[in-house]
């Protein structure tokens, strides 16, 4: 199979950029982008150490990122299983990458900056909810922002609901992670991890 290995196969095969594709991309958050990333409750954060690339989902009501000013957006981080894949990177490269999406729009915001983490007390206390202050905050100097139109999710269907799917049709997380701990002899019970996961979510998510 033929593989593309140069920009100028790559652009033999796509062809140039439509114009607008081009300069909708911008170097700061506009009043619109603005208001995108305010009302959005989902992102992805993507980032990359020296394991390599990642990429993280965040959730929160919608407003849970702050638009500081139009160079800079705030994050909370939330407790989790301590992996922290994508803070480890963010320590070795600075460079993130963010898809931010509103359930039921077509439309996403796309975002890259650089990022610091930040954990002075009054700062995560302000991204409390529950009465739990985040873990720390990331702090994202923004380099550039533009919007994505909505084919991939129209492609997808991700908004019907008639499309979703029965989960009993999927393999649960807990005999995910119980045919792991198998091949390593590790001492884990399937069934009651995915009974009291509930009560577990309840306990932890904030």
């Amino acid at each position: 199979m033929k593989a593309l290995t140069s920009i100028a196969e790559l652009e033999a095969v796509y062809g140039q950029p439509m114009d607008r594709a081009l300069w909708k991309e911008i170097d700061h958050i506009s009043d619109h982008y603005q208001s995108f990333i305010k009302q959005s409750s989902f992102l992805i954060l993507a980032t990359i150490g020296d394991k390599g690339i990642d990429c993280s989902p965040r959730g929160d009501p919608p407003g849970f990122v702050s638009v500081l000013n139009k160079k800079c957006i705030q994050i909370p981080d939330r407790r989790g299983n301590n992996r922290i894949d994508s803070l480890r990177n963010i320590i070795v490269n600075p460079e993130v990458g963010i898809i931010f999406l509103i359930p039921g729009i077509g439309e996403t915001i796309r975002l890259r900056g650089k990022a610091k983490i930040l954990i002075d007390p009054e700062l995560c206390e302000s991204f409390s909810i529950k009465g739990k202050p985040a873990s720390s905050v990331l702090s994202i100097d923004v380099t550039a922002v533009f919007f994505q139109c909505q084919k991939a999710l129209a492609r997808s269907q991700l908004w019907k609901s008639e499309n979703h799917i029965d989960k009993n049709s999927l393999p649960t997380a807990g005999e995910m992670a119980g045919a792991f701990a198998k091949a390593k002899n590790i001492d884990f019970d399937a069934r009651s991890y995915d009974k009291n996961y509930p009560d577990y979510m309840k306990e932890t998510i904030y």
